[in-house]
């Protein structure tokens, strides 16, 4: 599901956890200590307040200790259910609920409490919806942009199955960032994500870069350590600059249950660095690479504006 998932870090118990732990042994750069500011708690009360779902707890993301100590959040509209079983995702395959109709509302009140510069929308893939849940995509940007005229707006969506009319929904409400994550190498899509195509995901962004206009940057992700050669990764970055794509963020996968994906490798800070380096001389305007850069970590810190 390349809209939300984002890599994260195991959490699972018992046996399980032990399992997981044993074939993963974190490297010292990938082990984090935990906040105690009080901005996190008071976070958390105000997403249960509002009852809206985030994918840093939802994805299990190993940053949102740190986002949410700093009052940041990217919400996660449309229901925490998933309509695809990818095979590195933490997020939940079911039957999803009907969406609710003032959601968008609630994550604008959500954005005006928080006061946030950068707010981040993503969802999980809504296949049983006729448009994938673009229309509602919509409604919560407009809601957002009344509420908070002056915070920048960046979706990450997914694919839509590439219909034209789902993405123009979107690129209409005028986000300031449309993201949509490649997530892998070529050869490793039909393992990673069952249900999505390399191809596709490539055209998604062609098609934003295309219709959206100097207004709307473009933007995706991969997750390194899937098993992906040098040579695939920089292939990738290559289809990636070719769509148009603008915004770059390269992180570490890690294994979020037994029943996913297992980690091939750990790759070094050092090898991030020069990933960064080689995707920035590809001519991308922004690049995130490290170990523990995800989707929506420090997203606020592209500034918008050509």
């Amino acid at each position: 599901m390349s809209s939300c998932s984002i890599p994260h870090l195991p959490k699972v118990s018992g046996a399980a956890a032990l399992q997981v732990r044993a074939r993963q042994r974190l490297p010292e750069w990938l082990r984090l200590k935990l906040p105690t500011s009080s901005t996190f708690g008071q976070t958390r009360n105000l997403l249960n307040d509002l009852n809206l779902h985030t994918v840093c707890e939802s994805a299990q993301c190993p940053n949102h200790w740190e986002c949410w100590s700093q009052g940041t959040a990217t919400f996660m509209i449309a229901g925490d259910r998933c309509t695809r079983a990818c095979g590195f995702c933490a997020v939940s395959t079911a039957k999803p609920f009907p969406l609710e109709a003032d959601e968008p509302q609630r994550v604008a009140e959500a954005t005006r409490r928080m006061k946030l510069r950068h707010v981040v929308i993503t969802a999980v893939a809504r296949d049983d919806l006729h448009d994938g849940g673009a229309d509602h995509f919509r409604r919560t940007i407009e809601a957002v942009r009344e509420a908070n005229p002056g915070t920048a707006i960046e979706v990450l969506v997914p694919d839509f199955n590439d219909k034209d009319d789902a993405i123009n929904l979107v690129l209409a409400a005028r986000p300031d960032i449309f993201n949509h994550n490649l997530e892998t190498v070529r050869r490793l899509t039909p393992s990673v994500r069952s249900r999505a195509t390399y191809d596709r995901s490539l055209t998604v962004l062609r098609k934003a870069r295309e219709r959206g206009g100097e207004q709307v940057f473009t933007k995706s992700g991969i997750m390194l350590g899937l098993g992906e050669t040098e040579e695939e990764l920089l292939a990738s970055l290559a289809d990636l600059r070719s769509a148009g794509c603008e915004i770059l963020t390269l992180g570490q996968y890690l294994q979020p249950t037994v029943q996913n994906l297992p980690v091939a490798s750990f790759v070094t800070p050092a090898k991030f660095a020069e990933y960064g380096r080689q995707a920035l001389a590809l001519g991308f305007r922004h690049v995130a690479s490290g170990p523990m850069v995800r989707s929506s970590y420090h997203a606020g810190y592209f500034n918008p504006q050509r």
